[in-house]
């Protein structure tokens, strides 16, 4: 039957879509050789074309036994062959009243005797060419024969909208990235604006409180500590966006050669570590060869989750690492509150904060966890988390090896 959506597809539509392709005067490829390849071979044709009609020719994008890469559109066979439904056969082109007077057909050599084509459709609605076959004999082809070059066709057109469908994800990736780039910078930009002011008004509030808290009543000095505590969780809030952002490019460092132990005490001394707290490092040292700045961050973050939200006497955390052949594995497990199980899935989710409190009564702003994934992701790896509501949280996660020649 014919597609009723065809019929309303008028020839410029046909043909601005034909050249949206991008496939017209474009060199062979392997994929629609083979296809022409394999209609000549098993139909026995000497002649086999994928060809794309537009406004003035056909054009070859793939051919078998045809030295010519075009020919003008008003003699061919395949701009008859685009306006039918299914197959557009021409058994014996010289009775054909329509074919019997045509160059292609009266040549001295290679004349075309025999034609039959099937149109090559895309979306259900766009015509663009035609699969076909051509023979300097006249033939009838049987219904197998016929349906081979039909499922040939039908390959052309799946193999055309899987390449559209790649196209399309390929642009919408890069508007992702063009949007990315565009709230990092915003990111930056607020980032910046937003920290002077903030650390003005913690400033000021303190300068308030020591010069007026003589003639201040209790809820006056409650007000300025209030005041002081969200400017000091809105700053941390920012920076910990900015963060988020930075990241991509934490990523992207070059890799080093380094051991854990190194590492973890670098860790150590930037935390502060007091005597009621204790990380225990593994057994064993591990020298890796990765991106250290990103493994740090990780590290850092799931250690000051790990002291943060700790309600124990003396918060411990203990380190382990191994290595395979193609990644870095690592655990970081605390003795802290731990983590409900219905809410374990939400733990890497951006902005996700769980109404945990921390040490000083503050909820988290969800950024932390989240940025730890992202990186663990951009290095080749992955990270998971397991609790016990009062036991502690564990976290494991890799990232790949770099493989380094010899």
């Amino acid at each position: 039957m014919t597609n009723l959506t065809t019929l309303h597809i008028s020839e410029k539509e046909r043909i601005d879509f034909l050249n949206s392709l991008e496939l017209l005067d474009t060199l062979p490829e392997d994929e629609f050789d083979m296809l022409t390849q394999m209609a000549s071979k098993y139909l026995n044709a000497p002649v086999s074309l994928f060809s794309l009609v537009d406004g003035t020719r056909q054009w070859f994008k793939s051919r078998v036994g045809m030295d010519a890469c075009e020919t003008p559109r008003d003699i061919s066979f395949c701009a008859h062959a685009i306006k039918q439904p299914e197959l557009y056969v021409v058994e014996n082109a010289d009775k054909d009243p329509l074919f019997a007077n045509n160059p292609l057909v009266t040549a001295k050599e290679k004349a075309i005797k025999f034609y039959t084509g099937v149109p090559i459709i895309i979306e259900g609605k766009y015509t663009i060419g035609t699969l076909c076959i051509i023979d300097y004999k006249p033939r009838v082809l049987t219904d197998e024969e016929k349906e081979l070059l039909k499922n040939l066709g039908k390959q052309i057109e799946k193999l055309i909208e899987l390449r559209l469908l790649n196209n399309k994800a390929i642009a919408q990736r890069k508007e992702l990235q063009e949007q990315h780039e565009r709230l990092k910078e915003f990111a930056g930009v607020i980032s910046h604006d937003m920290k002077m002011p903030l650390a003005n008004l913690i400033i000021t509030s303190d300068i308030l409180k020591k010069k007026y808290s003589a003639i201040l009543d209790n809820d006056g000095i409650n007000y300025l500590d209030y005041l002081k505590t969200s400017s000091l969780t809105l700053s941390d809030y920012i920076s910990n966006i900015l963060k988020y952002y930075e990241s991509d490019g934490l990523a992207k460092e070059s890799k080093t050669t380094f051991d854990i132990f190194e590492l973890l005490e670098e860790i150590i001394e930037i935390l502060h570590v007091n005597e009621q707290s204790g990380i225990h490092l593994p057994d064993q040292n591990l020298i890796l060869h990765t991106n250290k700045p990103a493994l740090e961050q990780v590290l850092l973050n799931l250690f000051t989750n790990a002291l943060k939200y700790n309600d124990k006497e003396s918060a411990e955390i203990k380190v382990d690492c191994y290595e395979d052949t193609n990644f870095y594995h690592f655990s970081v497990e605390d003795n802290g509150k731990g983590i409900a199980p219905e809410k374990l899935h939400l733990i890497f989710n951006l902005y996700e904060t769980l109404d945990i409190i921390d040490k000083k009564g503050n909820k988290g702003h969800g950024i932390g966890l989240s940025m730890v994934k992202k990186i663990c992701e951009s290095l080749g790896g992955t990270i998971k988390v397991s609790s016990k509501v009062g036991k502690g949280t564990r976290f494991d996660f890799s990232i790949a090896k770099e493989q380094i020649l010899d």
